[in-house]
């Protein structure tokens, strides 16, 4: 029996060494493909629904049903989308009727939608209150079973979804704020969700995309420094502004979406892959297809570079390190 040469002792234990390392990172790769998920939704925002003939100064409300109808055609034929959120100003007009109007609308949508409250949406003093209007949308929603203005859900596993409430509804204005009690609600949502992908929607802004004092949110620092003080990967989506935006803050990206109803007539798509050590957000911004009615609004602003942003507040992929 002959005995090993150390030449074939070297070669093989060079061999096994090499074995091991193209075995363990194949195994690696896996547990990376393995542990990565992705989630899809849409967003829409200010849709300014309206019944009447008329449009406003700068927004294309007599055509919010073929705008938002376009929308919803457009969305219903993509893939995989999981939810689609309204993030406020459902309505122009805060009557019954209006909401009525738009509700058949929402439910034409082939997945599960949510809502946030807008300054349109409801009435001071009058009959469209949020309890009045949240009664509606849960009859009209079968999915939709929240008593607050503010709430929270699960899309898929690894990903929590919180709803805001920004509008004050003691006097006339179209500032808003968050109140302590919902400020501490919100902290214990985030605290509870630190492994988790945090997905905020809310209407009016934290940053801002531009400085209107008589829109922002009156307490804004003190939202963001609750939002901020955690780690892990946290999207806020807002409106309001009508306006493209998008601010990076290390493990936190504020989102401002344009209106559907006024320049640049969009909603946004946003697709998530969440990774072992990584989130990667591909945020896309669709324009409606009534090209007609886009024109026209364009040429009722005052500089539409305001609401299209940069290119990178319209379509662009940010990634966020765990």
């Amino acid at each position: 029996m002959k005995k090993k040469t150390h030449k074939s002792t070297i070669f093989s234990k060079l061999r096994n060494a090499v074995f091991t390392l193209m075995l363990t990172a194949v195994m690696l790769c896996g547990l990376q493909v393995y542990s990565a998920s992705t989630l899809k939704f849409a967003q829409i925002s200010d849709a300014h629904f309206y019944t009447g003939e008329n449009n406003t100064s700068y927004k294309m409300i007599a055509e919010s049903d073929k705008l938002l109808d376009d929308a919803i055609n457009q969305i219903n034929e993509m893939q995989n989308i999981s939810f689609v959120m309204f993030t406020g100003d459902q309505i122009d007009k805060h009557f019954e009727k209006e909401l009525k109007a738009f509700l058949p609308y929402a439910q034409k949508l082939n997945a599960p939608w949510y809502i946030a409250f807008g300054n349109h949406d409801t009435c001071q003093g009058g009959y469209l209150t949020p309890e009045v209007y949240l009664k509606m949308v849960k009859e009209a929603n079968p999915q939709f079973n929240f008593d607050k203005p503010y709430y929270s859900f699960v899309p898929q596993a690894g990903y929590k979804a919180i709803v805001l409430d920004t509008i004050i509804r003691d006097r006339l204005t179209s500032n808003g704020y968050i109140d302590k009690e919902q400020l501490e609600w919100l902290d214990k949502e985030l605290k509870n969700s630190q492994k988790d992908v945090v997905l905020i929607f809310m209407h009016v802004p934290v940053i801002e995309p531009f400085p209107s004092p008589g829109h922002k949110l009156l307490n804004a620092p003190e939202v963001q420094e609750i939002i901020e003080k955690y780690k892990n990967p946290i999207a806020v989506f807002q409106g309001h502004y009508h306006a493209a935006k998008i601010t990076q803050h290390k493990n936190v990206l504020y989102v401002s979406t344009p209106s559907l109803v006024s320049y640049p007539n969009a909603f946004r798509v946003i697709s998530i892959s969440n990774h072992r050590n990584k989130v990667v957000f591909d945020i896309q911004m669709k324009e409606t297809n009534e090209k007609n009615i886009q024109k026209l609004a364009k040429l009722l602003v005052f500089s539409s570079s305001i609401y299209t942003g940069e290119e990178k507040d319209q379509t662009y992929t940010y990634t966020i390190k765990k």
